[in-house]
């Protein structure tokens, strides 16, 4: 139980978004002792996933805002009199703007229950390798099974233990089929009841109704973040480096689309896409494959835009005799950049870093893990649990405890009123009170979701995932990248697609995206709708909103922090994830300068125990489901994903 807490560890780590948990892992791998903590119930923070009955109660809870009274009135008397407290936020405030809307069909959806939903048990805390999801024995095909796709999600909300499980060999991330602890046994009772839905729900009409998703709601894992790992990226490094890969599956991303005079169009990235397209000429084929091999070592070519280095990148493109179509194509949905803000050198190295990424693993430059981007901070939570890190949800921390003369902190004081002693402390600022941000300026996001009935560019394939840059109307503003998402990502039920929006905010989420949600997807309730509205995808469901993007601060802007506490930013407003890793790495290297950063974990047969020590079949670690060899098998078909491998980077 938390309550019987020890006393004392290296590490404290509160919040579970993705820069804290690598933290944790980072540190357990290393040999510390880790606490990992949250006052939520879930997983991830900002960076979770939920079902779409969890997104609603998330919903629900960011528009009342409630504060949670859960306040041991004892605590205080821990403090000496050498001791000051740093209190620490009860309130979560960086969702803000939240605004959910249906355009479905509600045939009395108030009466329909989520398929296999079970009922929410309570949660305190898990240590090492028990505090995290069980293996299920039991292997399917990643697109058609359905215990599958109930298992990995947990009960309501997000997940409440870590959920991904580690199969064959070292070398390959493969998700495996399992559900937490408290779901174990039912989860083959839970494939059961689902079956005979999923089955009655393909023969039906494509016609989505809001009972139906709401029937389906464990079928969704909608991100509250969305991202694309670059194939190349720091990220994609550091899952293969550490093994983490082991615990999720990814999926290519399959078509990079571009908006361009009121139409959705593929963009051709490889060589092969660009000799194939119907949509260049011979001559702008040409063009374009002299540009983009040029940008791969343009470093070599500095004659060539030296001139242009205090220029746009925008501005450069028209000196090199590229059509307007091409222009398009390069700064946005290739380089993905600003028309206005960004410089030549900026757009040269977006570009070289898009086709850096090319071919690792697809066609596309870019990876989506399957189940949603809120699989890696879990990943990278079991990995600490493995290496002997306690993990504690719904445990909220009252203050840190700092010593007067030496200015660091020494402990916190949980909601139990116990003291927990540390030498570091790393929190997610979000957790940070209103006077020790005061003189911190945040930015915000704007984020959308949409559940659509069909893909904003229809082809043969209706399984595509789709990334799309929408250039802004005004200049100066932000661009909109929209992610769409098909069900075999295990984000969204059959026939309907998920649909991503974000951009840095400039006013509220709704006024910075609906006029790009009105151009792409028909938004008319009414059956009497416009041709040319009905040739638009129409949007079942929405939700806007806006995140606080604390990334980028520096810690001396945070008023009276320890120099052993450290601080980790929510999500940022990039496609990819680079900010989050090498946050992580420079506050584990300032922790500890000569570890290394998340090394490979050893294999279990390398391991070399001493005569007195207990019995590798005897310790908790060696029993443990993920730190279990398991004989080296041909891994089963799992549809088109991904599977990660170290020996790649031809």
């Amino acid at each position: 139980m938390a309550d019987n807490l020890p006393s004392e560890f290296d590490v404290v780590v509160i919040g579970t978004g993705l820069p804290e948990s690598i933290i944790a892992a980072a540190c357990a791998r290393s040999g510390q002792r880790v606490l990992h903590v949250d006052s939520r119930n879930y997983y991830g923070g900002n960076w979770a996933s939920f079902s779409f009955s969890g997104l609603l109660s998330w919903i629900k809870d960011n528009q009342q805002k409630t504060e949670s009274n859960d306040e041991c009135e004892d605590w205080r008397k821990l403090i000496l009199e050498n001791e000051e407290v740093i209190s620490l936020s009860k309130k979560d405030k960086t969702i803000q703007h939240v605004e959910d809307f249906c355009f479905g069909d509600q045939d009395s959806a108030e009466d329909v229950e989520e398929a296999g939903a079970l009922p929410k048990l309570p949660v305190f805390g898990a240590s090492g390798a028990e505090g995290v999801a069980q293996e299920s024995d039991k292997e399917c095909p990643a697109m058609e099974s359905a215990l599958e796709a109930e298992s990995r999600e947990p009960a309501e909300a997000a997940g409440t233990e870590p959920t991904s499980a580690v199969e064959g060999n070292d070398t390959e991330m493969s998700s495996g089929n399992e559900s937490s602890p408290s779901t174990a046994e039912s989860a083959l009772e839970l494939g059961k009841t689902e079956a005979a839905p999923s089955e009655i729900s393909a023969q039906e009409p494509k016609k989505i109704t809001y009972s139906q998703i709401v029937r389906e709601g464990r079928r969704f894992n909608i991100d509250l973040v969305s991202k694309l790992l670059y194939s190349r990226g720091l990220l994609i490094d550091l899952l293969i480096k550490s093994n983490v890969s082991r615990y999720a599956e990814f999926k290519n991303t399959t078509r990079i689309l571009a908006f361009r005079e009121g139409k959705v169009e593929q963009v051709p990235c490889s060589r092969a896409d660009v000799f194939n397209s119907r949509q260049l000429t011979m001559v702008e084929k040409r063009m374009l494959m002299k540009f983009l091999t040029f940008c791969l070592d343009y470093e070599q070519h500095r004659d060539e835009y030296q001139d242009y280095e205090n220029s746009t990148f925008a501005q450069f493109l028209r000196t090199r005799k590229l059509t307007p179509s091409l222009q398009h194509f390069i700064l946005h949905s290739i380089a993905m950049v600003s028309e206005t803000e960004c410089s030549t050198l900026e757009g040269l190295q977006a570009t070289k870093k898009f086709l850096q990424c090319l071919g690792r693993y697809g066609n596309t430059p870019f990876l989506f893990p399957l189940y949603g981007q809120g699989e890696i901070p879990q990943c990278f939570c079991r990995l600490c649990a493995v290496f002997g890190g306690i993990y504690c949800l719904r445990h909220s921390v009252q203050c840190l405890v700092v010593d007067k003369e030496s200015g660091r902190c020494k402990a916190v004081v949980d909601h139990f009123g116990q003291r927990i002693s540390a030498n570091y402390f790393i929190v997610e600022d979000s957790y940070l009170s209103e006077s020790t941000c005061k003189n911190v300026c945040y930015r915000q996001i704007s984020r959308a979701v949409l559940i659509t009935d069909q893909s904003v560019l229809n082809t043969d394939s209706e399984q595509q995932v789709s990334i799309l840059t929408v250039p802004p109307v005004d200049p100066g503003k932000p661009a909109v990248c929209v992610i769409e998402l098909c069900s075999s990502t295990m984000t969204c039920m059959k026939d309907t697609y998920l649909v991503h929006l974000t951009c840095p905010s400039t006013k509220t989420a709704r006024e910075d995206l609906e006029p790009v949600v009105q151009k792409l997807f028909n938004l008319n309730t009414e059956k009497e709708t416009e041709n040319e509205e009905l040739e638009k995808p129409r949007v079942l469901w929405a939700v806007y909103f806006n995140m606080r993007d604390s990334s980028g601060i520096d810690k001396n802007s945070y008023d009276g922090l320890p120099s052993n506490v450290y601080v980790c930013s929510g999500p940022d407003s990039a496609l990819g994830n680079d900010c989050a890793v090498k946050q992580a790495e420079t506050i584990f290297k300032e922790m500890f300068p000569t570890e290394e950063f998340c090394p490979p974990p050893p294999n279990p047969e390398d391991i070399i125990y001493d005569e007195d020590e207990i019995a590798p079949e005897e310790s908790g670690f060696s029993n443990s489901p993920e730190a279990k060899p398991e004989p080296s098998t041909e891994e089963s078909s799992r549809g088109d994903s991904t599977a990660v491998k170290k020996e790649d980077d031809k």
